[in-house]
């Protein structure tokens, strides 16, 4: 059950939706704005404009949405493929002039790429540190040589300065749920990775990792290269 991509799609047809709830493993639900899927570039934050102009040669743009990002590259001229495994999303990308908007999961994909970008967090799809680790060696298989991986995330140490990280597993593994229209999609995982465990798996995978940009408030753009 796609709830996301309901919401998605009321909002790109009418240009309201329904409030969408994002229930979580550590707290109460939150209110999610669907608008904020729907941004031009002129109301993009300057860490994902910084990852946009960064993008060279052929661009993979995995978990793209509606294809906001995709379609200020096409913008700039660039070279790229967006990819997501919600089918409305997908729809709803090729609606709006995406013109390589694929319904496919990362997981299978078979293409070599110059850049692979991965913003909003895209690398919590990997759910797991062990899953986190994993991604990175298959990553090998579709960059190619002198290529770039983009991707912002959190160090979400700030939501356990008044009780304890949890005990039994890192404390950047999360769990989602969406709610909308009173209908609830399934709990998946997430993941968000603070900078020194990135430095260190990035490592252990035979990649360099850079932090190219740093909000200030617990948000960074992370640069891969092969070693």
């Amino acid at each position: 059950m796609d709830v996301f991509g309901d919401a998605l799609t009321d909002f790109y047809k009418t240009g309201v939706a329904d409030v969408v709830l994002l229930h979580n493993s550590y707290d109460d639900p939150e209110e999610m704005p669907v608008d904020f899927f729907f941004r031009d570039e002129e109301e993009m934050p300057a860490l994902e404009l910084q990852a946009l102009h960064m993008c060279e040669g052929k661009v993979l743009d995995i978990g793209a949405g509606v294809g906001s990002h995709a379609l200020v590259l096409q913008a700039f001229n660039v070279d790229v493929t967006a990819i997501d495994v919600s089918e409305a999303a997908v729809n709803i990308m090729k609606d709006r002039g995406v013109k390589k908007a694929l319904l496919q999961d990362i997981f299978t994909f078979r293409e070599k790429f110059d850049t692979i970008l991965m913003l909003m967090n895209g690398i919590g799809l990997t759910g797991t540190l062990p899953g986190f680790k994993s991604f990175l060696i298959n990553l090998k298989n579709l960059i190619n040589p002198g290529g770039r991986v983009l991707f912002d995330t959190s160090d979400i140490a700030y939501l356990y300065k008044d009780f304890p990280k949890p005990q039994n597993q890192y404390y950047g593994e999360v769990s989602y749920q969406y709610e909308y229209k009173g209908k609830k999609g399934n709990w998946f995982n997430w993941l968000y990775v603070d900078p020194e465990t990135i430095k260190i798996m990035a490592k252990e995978t035979g990649w360099n990792s850079e932090i190219i940009f740093d909000d200030e408030e617990d948000q960074y753009l992370v640069k891969l290269t092969l070693v």
